[in-house]
């Protein structure tokens, strides 16, 4: 049963709305103004082709996501190079650039030309499904001598020298001698699967990543550009690359990890090549940790000097997260790959009314914490926070108290795309609030289609809705409304 009920709300009637802070207007850094302090950040839907096109589909999405007129909205983390990623958007090749461009036209098209458009650009290292024991044995191991050492004390008169009986023999040891025979990397590559980390520099394409990324983000951000978006973000959050660079868990010896100077090294990198690339008049920004909530991970302290140190390079924004990390996941099932959302760290990104402590508003002090080094800094670099900001009032608060310049909401989003244009225009008794249960997070996990529980099959007209391949979940928010007229019928 949910722990935390949903917080009774007040809503404002239309004018005490316009003269809110949450709907007065703010330029960034580089010139661009949002027309107000609303803003969706990016959710991966699972929409796109296999090949990492732009369908119908993802139009579909973000058109509906920008029917509620929000000040900025950020489509989901879009890969740089040319990896095989699923139904993941790409953006590194000039193919993708057409059906990008659409996916600006519908947004604008959709908000009247209201919405800021922003895409987030991420860069991943490779990770492997769980194998099989027999798989993970009879093929993925590299045998070294330890293996075949431990081999031959289990089963005497062994041949060393026949891997294939190694193989076999290594197979079948119990836990415990296991343990003993396997480093740590190679246990962790049988129960929960190999995983690439930047500090892996005895690779040579892991060693290269700082001669080869800045270059890659630029490419990305000029055809973003050119496909007429607003802005990037650069990801520099959760499991990825360039947060595992800032990482405290970063031990790199290349003058890239170790200490925090050295930690932030890239990142800044990226971004001086990406702003050489795009200019000084369009928006850069980056969404950034506010702590790791891992073993030995990153904290508040750091991302403080980091988001200084982002300012002092002139990025436009700065959209603070939290946790969502590979080292604390849950172990998948055999043929799955690990998810970053499923350990304490992955419970602090998303933080839901099952946990210990209420969701609303759960990771404001992070965004509160990293602007107030801004300013004491006298670094005006604007900050989006996020994580649970469902009412009006906790965000107009939160404005208020100066926790934040920008409130971001992605669930409430997606529980009603209208929320913000309801808010706007004294409506906020329709709007369809978040439960927080992550039912959308637990479809998220699996690479399936990201729909909301409280989304319903029918349309207003009665006809049926467009549907999930399995015919399960509706694939777009029942329209402006909709439950309003229901109820009344």
């Amino acid at each position: 049963m949910p722990r935390h009920p949903l917080p009774i709300e007040t809503w404002p009637d239309a004018e005490t709305a316009r003269s809110s802070r949450l709907f007065s207007a703010l330029e960034l850094p580089c010139g661009l103004t949002l027309p107000d302090r609303t803003w969706v950040p990016a959710m991966v839907p699972w929409r796109a082709s296999a090949d990492g096109l732009v369908t119908p589909e993802v139009l579909d999405w973000y058109r509906r996501l920008a029917d509620g007129r929000p000040g900025a909205l950020v489509v989901e983390a879009t890969g740089i190079r040319e990896l095989a990623s699923g139904p993941l958007l790409r953006i590194g090749h000039e193919r993708y650039l057409p059906g990008l461009a659409q996916l600006v036209d519908a947004v604008r098209e959709a908000s009247a030309g209201h919405t800021r458009l922003f895409i987030q650009l991420i860069d991943f290292l490779a990770i492997r499904r769980r194998p099989s024991p027999e798989r993970f044995f009879g093929r993925y191991l590299a045998l070294r001598e330890a293996h075949r050492e431990a081999a031959q004390a289990a089963q005497p008169g062994l041949d060393r020298d026949d891997d294939e009986a190694v193989r076999a023999v290594l197979l079948r040891l119990p836990p415990a001698a296991l343990e003993r025979a396997l480093d740590a990397r190679e246990l962790e590559a049988l129960s929960v699967g190999q995983r690439e980390r930047v500090s892996d520099t005895w690779l040579p394409h892991i060693a290269r990543l700082p001669q080869i990324l800045p270059q890659l983000f630029a490419d990305a951000a000029a055809r973003a550009q050119r496909a007429g978006f607003d802005g990037v973000e650069l990801h520099y959050a959760h499991a990825y690359t360039m947060a595992s660079f800032l990482s405290r868990l970063n031990t790199r010896d290349d003058g890239y990890g170790g200490s925090g100077a050295a930690r932030a090294r890239l990142p800044l990198e990226v971004f001086a090549a990406v702003r050489a690339r795009v200019g000084p008049r369009y928006a850069v920004g980056c969404r950034l940790l506010g702590e790791e909530v891992i073993a030995g991970g990153s904290n508040l302290s750091d991302a403080q000097h980091y988001a200084c140190a982002f300012g002092q390079a002139g990025f436009d924004f700065l959209s603070i997260s939290r946790g969502g990390k590979f080292e604390d996941a849950r172990q998948p099932a055999v043929g799955q790959a690990a998810y970053p959302y499923t350990g304490a760290s992955g419970q602090a990104a998303m933080p839901s009314v099952f946990g210990d402590e209420p969701p609303f508003g759960l990771n404001l002090p992070l965004a509160a914490g990293v602007r107030r080094a801004l300013r004491e800094a006298q670094l005006a670099t604007p900050v989006v926070a996020a994580g649970g900001l469902n009412s009006f009032t906790l965000m107009e608060q939160a404005l208020a108290d100066g926790d934040t310049d920008l409130c971001g909401a992605a669930r409430q989003s997606l529980a009603d795309p209208d929320w913000w244009e309801k808010l706007r225009s004294g409506r906020g008794a329709e709007i369809q609030r978040c439960l927080y249960t992550n039912y959308c997070e637990a479809l998220d996990q699996r690479h399936l289609q990201v729909t909301c529980q409280l989304w319903d099959r029918l349309s207003s007209d009665g006809s049926a809705a467009s549907l999930s391949p399995d015919g399960r979940r509706r694939l777009e928010a029942p329209p402006d409304g909709w439950r309003t007229r229901s109820r009344g019928s």
